[in-house]
C-alpha cells in the first residue's frame, strides 16, 4: 500500500475536522439539554450487540444493512447497529414490561451501514432521535412534530420548513380490501413512490380490480397538497374500509393540532407517502428545506414495537443525521478569541489562567519555537496579570 493510499479512508466512511467537530459536540449538547426539558430520558445503547437481538421485528429489514461480525469470547454473531431505533426500543420494552404508563426516551450516537441510504450519504452517520412509548393518540405524534422542529431550529434551520405527513394505513387497507397479492403490491407500492402515473394505470388494468379498488387506488397519485387534499381524499375513498377512514380522521387531527401549534410552518400531505412502509404503522413524516428534495428530518408511528422482547407497545419518534447536517451546513458562529499567554514559574499566572478557563475562555500557552499569533495576549501589568488586546487575529 503506498503513502497516499494510507490516507483514504473507505468509500462512504468520512471523518469530521477540528471546527466541525467543535460545533457537532456544542449541538449535541444543545440537543440533548433541550430534548431533557421536554422530559425525554438520554440512553446509551451499545454500537454492537448480538445480531439475532438487532434485528428483530421491523428491524429485520435492516440486516443488508449491517456489518456482522464474531464475538470472539462467546462464538456467537455480533451485528454494528445501523440504527438506534431498534436499540431504544428494547431499552423502552425492558422498562415499561409490565407497566402501564408513557414514557420519554432520546439518544445520540454512531451507527455504521453496509452501504449508503442513497448516492452520496455517509455510511457512518451521527443518528439523533427521541421517541415517545406507550401512547397511541395524535397527541404523541404532534409533540414528536413540535420536537423535530426545534430541535431543527437549534441546528440552524430556521426558515422555510415544510412538513411532509403521509399515512402507510391509506394504502395498506386498501391493498387489503382490493385483495393483492404481496407481489402486487410490492409493484404497485414502488410504482407509487416515484409517481409513475402510467406504470400505476397499466398495473391496475392488469390486476382487473373491482373498479371502486381501481379507482381508489389511481386517486392516490393526485391526493397530494396543503391540508384541503384530505377533504378530497375522504370523498375519493368514501368506499374504502374502516381503517382508511380512521387514518385519514387522524391526519385531519394532526393536521388542525399542527396548525395552532406550529403556525408558520408550511405542511404538505400525501395520502400516498409510503416511507418505512415495512417499518411504519401509521402516520409518516419528514422535514424539508423549501426547494430541497433532501429530507432534513424524518419519523413516524411504529406501533407493537416492543412485542419481540415481551411487551408490545406504541411508538411514535423521529431521527436526524447531525454530522450530515454540521458537515454540510455553513456557519456564521464567529471564531472563538483566544488568549496567548508565556508560561512562567508564577502561581498568580496559574490561577488566573484557570479562572479564565473556567469562565469558558479559550487559554494557549506559548511553546518555545512554536508560537501563535492571538489577538488577545495575558500579561503582567503592575504586579497583576491581565488580558490585553494585541491587534493580531489569531493565525495559529
Amino acid at each position: 500500500m503506498s503513502l497516499t493510499q494510507r490516507w483514504l479512508l473507505p468509500e462512504g466512511i468520512d471523518e469530521v475536522a477540528p471546527e466541525d467537530a467543535a460545533r457537532l459536540e456544542q449541538l449535541r449538547r444543545q440537543l440533548i439539554d433541550c430534548l431533557q426539558t421536554w422530559g425525554y430520558q438520554f440512553v446509551s445503547p451499545p454500537i454492537v450487540e448480538y445480531l439475532d437481538a438487532l434485528l428483530t421485528g421491523p428491524a429485520k429489514t435492516l440486516e443488508l444493512q449491517t456489518f456482522k461480525l464474531i464475538d470472539e469470547m462467546s462464538g456467537r454473531l455480533l451485528g454494528i447497529r445501523a440504527d438506534m431505533t431498534p436499540q431504544v426500543a428494547r431499552i423502552a420494552a425492558h422498562k415499561l414490561r409490565n407497566k402501564e404508563e408513557v414514557l420519554r426516551l432520546c439518544y445520540i450516537g454512531n451507527v455504521l451501514k453496509t452501504r449508503p441510504v442513497c448516492q452520496g450519504t455517509s455510511r457512518n452517520p451521527t443518528q439523533l432521535g427521541a421517541e415517545i412509548y406507550g401512547h397511541t393518540g395524535p397527541e404523541s405524534d404532534i409533540e414528536i412534530l413540535q420536537l423535530m422542529v426545534e430541535a431543527l431550529n437549534i441546528i440552524g434551520f430556521k426558515d422555510k420548513l415544510v412538513l411532509d405527513l403521509g399515512h402507510v394505513e391509506i394504502f395498506r387497507g386498501l391493498s387489503e380490501q382490493a385483495g393483492l397479492t404481496e407481489e402486487q403490491e410490492k409493484n404497485l407500492f414502488s410504482a407509487l413512490q416515484r409517481k409513475a402515473l402510467s406504470e400505476i394505470k397499466q398495473l391496475l388494468t392488469s390486476y382487473q380490480l373491482s373498479s371502486d379498488s381501481h379507482d381508489m387506488l389511481l386517486s392516490l397519485v393526485e391526493l397530494h397538497g396543503d391540508a384541503s387534499i384530505l377533504i378530497d381524499a375522504e370523498r375519493k375513498l368514501a368506499k374504502a374500509p374502516a381503517a382508511v377512514k380512521d387514518a385519514l380522521s387522524s391526519l385531519k387531527t394532526i393536521a388542525d393540532m399542527a396548525a395552532k401549534r406550529l403556525p408558520g410552518i408550511a405542511m404538505n400531505f400525501d395520502v400516498a407517502e409510503l416511507r418505512g412502509y415495512d417499518y411504519h404503522t401509521g402516520v409518516v413524516f419528514a422535514a424539508y428545506q423549501s426547494g430541497s428534495a433532501q429530507a432534513l428530518a424524518m419519523g413516524g408511528r411504529y406501533d407493537d414495537i416492543g412485542e419481540e422482547f415481551g411487551h408490545a407497545q406504541p411508538a411514535t419518534g423521529f431521527s436526524l443525521d447531525l454530522k450530515e447536517m454540521v458537515v454540510n451546513s455553513h456557519s456564521d458562529a464567529a471564531e472563538p478569541d483566544m488568549i496567548a499567554v508565556e508560561w512562567c514559574d508564577d502561581q498568580a499566572q496559574h490561577d488566573v489562567v484557570a479562572a479564565l478557563r473556567a469562565a469558558g475562555n479559550i487559554v494557549v500557552y506559548q511553546l518555545p519555537e512554536a508560537l501563535i499569533s492571538t489577538n488577545k495576549a495575558l500579561i503582567k501589568q503592575d504586579n497583576h496579570w491581565v488580558v490585553v488586546e494585541t491587534g493580531t487575529k489569531f493565525s495559529g
